[in-house]
């Protein structure tokens, strides 16, 4: 397994994540592994960047996944890594 570039805090999930999760079959942990790793899927260029930046200077991060059923999924990592919430791009 890679090296965690940051701490997630406290993880939580909105309903909607937890739907489109297990109609996907899938688990948080998968996403979650990705991101911690920064691997930030599917964030332009210019998101990507500003999640570089952030492990250095503090801010929040932002990944974005799909589901195996193509649903859009987020997870962000607030600023002082408290917590990171897997949620809806609706749910926002």
């Amino acid at each position: 397994m890679k090296m965690k570039k940051f701490s997630l805090g406290q993880v939580v999930a909105t309903p909607g994540a937890q739907e489109a999760l297990a109609e996907s079959g899938q688990t948080a942990d998968f996403f979650l592994d990705k991101h911690v790793q920064g691997d930030w899927g599917e964030v332009d260029d210019e998101d990507k960047r500003a999640n570089d930046e952030a492990l250095v200077n503090g801010e929040r991060l932002l990944s974005a996944y799909r589901t195996l059923r193509n649903d859009r999924l987020w997870v962000i990592t607030e600023a002082d890594r408290s917590s990171t919430c897997c949620l809806l791009p609706s749910e926002y």
